[in-house]
C-alpha cells in the first residue's frame, strides 16, 4: 500500500512539475519571439554618403539619356539638391535652413517629433523625388528608387515609412516652388530671332544649324543672385574685321591655335585639353547621309562630378556630402542664368563663322560649336562660379584627380586646386575653336564674382569659416 501511495503521489507531482516547466518554456519562447520582433523594430537603417552619391549619379546618368541642355540640366541639379538638403539639415546643429535665403523658399514642413524619422532616408527620397520629376524618363529613376525603398523596408518597415512621408513632403515644398520660377513660361515663349543685317549679330552654325537653345533664360528666377544682370561683365574688344584692331586679333589667334593643333594631331595636349573639357550634351556626327549623335555630360555636371571627387577624398560624412552639392549647385545655376542672361544681349557671332566668312572656308573648330551666342564663355562663367565655392568648402591648393571624363572614354586629369582647373576648362574653349579670348577671360572673372557672391551672402554651415570639417 504505501508503495502504491507513493507512486501516485510521484506521478502527480511530476504532472504539476511538467505543467510548470511547460508554461515556463512556453513564456520563454514567447519572450524571445517578442525580443526578437523589438530588436526587428528598432534595427537602424544605414545610409552612407556614397549612398547620395549614388543618387546624383543616377540623375546625372538620366540626365545624359534624355539630353538636357547645360542650362536646364543646371536646374535640375540645384532643385533636387536644395530638397535633400532642407531635411539632412535638421539632422544636427551644423547648416542653416536656405529659406528665406533663396528667392521665394518658405520654411519645409515640420518633422513630425512623434515618430522616428530617419533623416538621411528622407533626404535621398526628396533628392530623387524631386530629381525624378524635372527628367523626361522618370520610369528609370523610379526602378532605381524601387530597389532602394524594398532594401529599407526589408530593415525597418516602420522608421522607412515614416521617412518616405516626411521626405516626400519636403519633396511636394520643393516642387511647389520651382513651379513658379518662370520656366514653364519659358516653354511658350518665341523662338530667337535671328539677325541677318548686322555682321556681328550672332548666326547658326554647322553641323546642324539649329535655333538658339534657351534665349530666354534670363527670365528664370535665380536662386540667389539679385537679378540675372547682376554680374554683367566687361565689354568685349569692339567688333570690328580691320587687321591689327583687337577683336579682329582676337578672332586670328582662334584661327591660328585651331590650326596649331591640328598640324600637333593626336599628341597635341591643348586638342587632349578641349576634349576633355567639351562637355557638350548632343554631338551630333555626319556621315554621308548618315547622322548619329554623341551624349555627354554637360559642363555643370562636370563640376557636380568635381564636387564628388572633393567629399569622397576628404570623406565628408553625409550631411556634409549634400552641403557641398547643394551649395556648388546654387552656384552653377545661377551662373547659367547670369551667362545666358549676358549671351543673348551682346548677341555676338561665333569665330567659326566669321572665319569660314572671311579667312578661311574649309576650316573648322576642333569641337563643335554650340547652338548659342558667343559671349561670354559659359564654361568660364561656369568653371569660375564652382571653382570658387569649392575652394570656399574644401580650402585653396586642394589637389585632385579629375575622373570625370572616364566614362565617355577620356583620360584622368589632374589639378592642384580648383581653380586651375577652372582656368583649364576656361583656356579649353579657345583650344576648340569656339570662343575669342576675351569671352574667355572675362567670362572667368564674372563666374568667380558670382561664386564669391554665394560664399559672402549664403548661411549654411554654422561655423565661422567657409571651409567646413569632414567626419
Amino acid at each position: 500500500m504505501e508503495k502504491q501511495r507513493f507512486t501516485k503521489c510521484f506521478n502527480k507531482l511530476s504532472k504539476k512539475h511538467l505543467l510548470k516547466r511547460g508554461r515556463n518554456v512556453f513564456l520563454s519562447a514567447s519572450l524571445l519571439l517578442l525580443t526578437n520582433a523589438c530588436q526587428k523594430e528598432v534595427k537602424k537603417i544605414e545610409i552612407t554618403a556614397d549612398n547620395y552619391h549614388q543618387a546624383v549619379d543616377k540623375i546625372t546618368e538620366v540626365m545624359v539619356h534624355d539630353i538636357f541642355s547645360p542650362p536646364v540640366a543646371s536646374r535640375i541639379y540645384n532643385y533636387a539638391n536644395i530638397a535633400a538638403y532642407e531635411v539632412i539639415r535638421q539632422e544636427g546643429e551644423n547648416y542653416k535652413s536656405l529659406s528665406n535665403q533663396l528667392h521665394n523658399l518658405s520654411t519645409v514642413p515640420a518633422v513630425d517629433t512623434t515618430k522616428t524619422i530617419n533623416y538621411r532616408l528622407s533626404a535621398l527620397v526628396a533628392y530623387l523625388e524631386v530629381g525624378k520629376s524635372l527628367l523626361f524618363s522618370e520610369d528609370r529613376v523610379e526602378l532605381y528608387r524601387d530597389s532602394l525603398y524594398n532594401s529599407w523596408k526589408s530593415q525597418n518597415e516602420k522608421t522607412f515609412n515614416n521617412s518616405r512621408i516626411y521626405g516626400l513632403k519636403v519633396a511636394e515644398h520643393i516642387k511647389n516652388w520651382y513651379a513658379s520660377d518662370n520656366y514653364a513660361q519659358t516653354r511658350t515663349m518665341p523662338k530667337f530671332s535671328i539677325n541677318t543685317e548686322d555682321p556681328s549679330r550672332w548666326q547658326p552654325t554647322p553641323p546642324d544649324y539649329m535655333d538658339g537653345i534657351e534665349p530666354h533664360w534670363k527670365e528664370i528666377r535665380p536662386s540667389i543672385i539679385d537679378s540675372s544682370s547682376q554680374f554683367k561683365p566687361a565689354r568685349y574688344p569692339d567688333f570690328s574685321l580691320e587687321k591689327d584692331t583687337p577683336f579682329y586679333k582676337e578672332l586670328m589667334e582662334t584661327y591660328e591655335v585651331g590650326q596649331k593643333i591640328k598640324e600637333e594631331g593626336e599628341d597635341s595636349e591643348k586638342l587632349e585639353i578641349a576634349q576633355f573639357w567639351d562637355c557638350n550634351p548632343y554631338v551630333s556626327t555626319h556621315k554621308g547621309h548618315l547622322m548619329f549623335a554623341t551624349k555627354k555630360i554637360t559642363p555643370g555636371a562636370h563640376w557636380i562630378g568635381i564636387c564628388k571627387i572633393a567629399c569622397k577624398k576628404t570623406n565628408s560624412d553625409f550631411a556634409k556630402t549634400v552641403f557641398a552639392y547643394t551649395k556648388t549647385s546654387i552656384a552653377i545655376s545661377d551662373a547659367f542664368i547670369s551667362c545666358w542672361d549676358e549671351k543673348y544681349r551682346s548677341n555676338l557671332i561665333r569665330p567659326e563663322t566669321l572665319i569660314n566668312q572671311h579667312i578661311d572656308e574649309n576650316w573648322t573648330p576642333v569641337l563643335q560649336t554650340p547652338p548659342f551666342p558667343e559671349y561670354t564663355s559659359g564654361h568660364s562663367v561656369v568653371s569660375g562660379a564652382a571653382s570658387t565655392v569649392l575652394t570656399d568648402i574644401f580650402g585653396d591648393n586642394f589637389a585632385f584627380d579629375d575622373d570625370t571624363e572616364v566614362p565617355y572614354g577620356l583620360p584622368v586629369r589632374s589639378f592642384i586646386s580648383f581653380n586651375k582647373a577652372a582656368d583649364e576648362a576656361a583656356i579649353s574653349r579657345l583650344y576648340g575653336g569656339i570662343h575669342y579670348r576675351a569671352a574667355i577671360d572675362l567670362g572667368l572673372d564674372q563666374g568667380r564674382s558670382l561664386g564669391s557672391f554665394v560664399v559672402n551672402k549664403l548661411e549654411m554651415n554654422t561655423s565661422n569659416s567657409g571651409v567646413a570639417s569632414s567626419n
